[in-house]
């Protein structure tokens, strides 16, 4: 396995993931196109986020986008991770874990910019709950609400 950042020929297979995905947690359609822009946006843009993939024998088979937010009672930048997808085929078998340690190490190293991993999950969503659990995060603190016209 190896963990790198995502680059413009993984568009296509990130957007494909992202549609999967948002299907199977939520059971929302999402537009195929929009979200291929979207990806894009990020790749173009990296004050956006940054994708990072994991491969296996050369294919992508997860992925994770961070998204960095200032927080002014850390005077630092908090990553969020979003968009986080592994393909059925390749679950069990430590890809997410690969990935969140590779962030994690992000923040570790880099004290002085980063100060913490955040993310969000589908209340439905309890495996992925498991997961992050098992990882040290932790859901106590906060509750997320939101307003998308």
């Amino acid at each position: 396995m190896k963990i790198r950042p995502g680059l413009y020929p993984d568009i296509q297979t990130i957007a494909d993931l992202q549609v999967t995905m948002a299907w199977e947690t939520e059971e929302f359609k999402l537009d195929p196109a929009t979200v291929f822009k979207g990806v894009s946006a990020v790749i173009d843009d990296p004050s956006k986020g940054k994708y990072w993939v994991a491969e296996v024998e050369g294919k992508l088979a997860g992925c994770l986008l961070t998204v960095p937010e200032w927080s002014d009672w850390r005077n630092g930048t908090i990553l969020w991770i979003h968009s986080v997808y592994v393909l059925k085929t390749h679950r069990g078998q430590g890809l997410y874990k690969a990935l969140y340690q590779h962030v994690q190490k992000l923040v570790s190293d880099n004290p002085q910019t980063y100060k913490g991993i955040r993310l969000y999950v589908d209340k439905r969503n309890t495996s992925a709950q498991e997961v992050y659990t098992k990882l040290g995060m932790n859901g106590e603190h906060y509750q997320l609400f939101e307003w998308i016209p």
